[in-house]
């Protein structure tokens, strides 16, 4: 598991103006729930002075995601609008005390929705310029200009880099040539050398996958066999969730998104969309492929579509 600061903790379990600002006057959304986040930042700005005096968030992800979310609207309340456009995903981590490295996404996501937010209050037209560049991470829907943008601004030197502050090659990892492509393009501008054989983490330099991850991208899991591996991290979560009265019961599985219906206390709960979101963190760390899990309600959408 990840080793989170007291200060992501605070904010996970105890958030900070969590809920839409009733008579917002900005709001900014980014992300997506197929993409497993999503946030939705909402601001009360004075007209006169430019200054934030109100924020809230509404955010579909998993517990760094919250934290992120919930210190950044701490951060911004007083702020200026043009102070508030200095505030980058590196100061949100350093507010929470540091991210785990495959958590950085997360304040990446943050520092967006802020950018989205005071366009919409300035009513000028916000581009996250991920439909600008050529898509090169189809699992999570991320293109080149964001990741040159992130390299650039975080001075990332290697793929899982790239993955911790955008998700990018975090799924099939397909992508992972185009990624190290890219890597080299920018390093080549900034007059370094990209070298795939480096590591993030020292001791992993030079470092062969482990078998088991090999054939874990080689070989894709067939539905039978995600359905039982589902069902397996579903049972090692469910004493958690039965000691609060609660229960989780999986009721379909297509393609890689997994219907589950809340029982008991968890049925109807205000912190379940929390709990779907951290089984959901939880079935992707343990499958290392994406999953998205959605309510069995969400079927009926479906079927009406149909």
């Amino acid at each position: 598991m990840w080793d989170y600061s007291d200060k992501v903790k605070e904010h996970f379990f105890n958030p900070k103006n969590a809920g839409a600002v009733v008579e917002a006057n900005a709001t900014g959304e980014v992300g997506s729930i197929s993409c497993g986040d999503a946030l939705r930042l909402t601001l009360k700005v004075d007209p006169e002075t430019e200054i934030i005096l109100e924020s809230g968030f509404q955010t579909f992800g998993c517990g760094s995601a919250i934290a992120s979310s919930s210190v950044l609207t701490e951060i911004i309340k007083g702020m200026t609008l043009d102070e508030a456009l200095k505030v980058t995903n590196q100061d949100i981590a350093d507010h929470l005390e540091g991210l785990p490295p495959e958590k950085m996404h997360c304040s990446v996501m943050g520092r967006e929705a802020l950018q989205a937010a005071i366009a919409n209050y300035r009513g000028e037209e916000w581009r996250d310029d991920h439909e600008e560049g050529a898509l090169v991470c189809k699992c999570f829907a991320i293109d080149a200009v964001m990741i040159e943008e992130m390299v650039w601004a975080n001075k990332l030197r290697t793929v899982e880099d790239v993955t911790n502050f955008t998700k990018a090659g975090g799924g099939c990892a397909a992508c992972h040539e185009d990624i190290e492509a890219i890597l080299e393009k920018v390093l080549a501008e900034k007059g370094e050398k990209f070298d795939p054989s480096i590591c993030s983490k020292p001791e992993d330099k030079q470092k062969p996958a482990a078998p088991e991850k090999i054939a874990a991208v080689k070989t894709p899991l067939t539905n039978l066999q995600r359905i039982k591996k589902i069902e397996e991290v579903l049972e090692s979560l469910r004493p958690a969730l039965m000691a609060d009265g609660g229960d989780v019961e999986l009721v379909e599985v297509i393609g890689n998104t997994a219907y589950v219906n809340m029982t008991g206390a968890c049925n109807g709960c205000q912190m379940a969309a929390m709990t779907i979101a951290g089984i959901q963190q939880r079935l992707m760390e343990v499958m290392g492929e994406f999953i998205k899990v959605v309510p069995a309600s969400e079927m009926s959408k479906l079927v009406n579509i149909a």
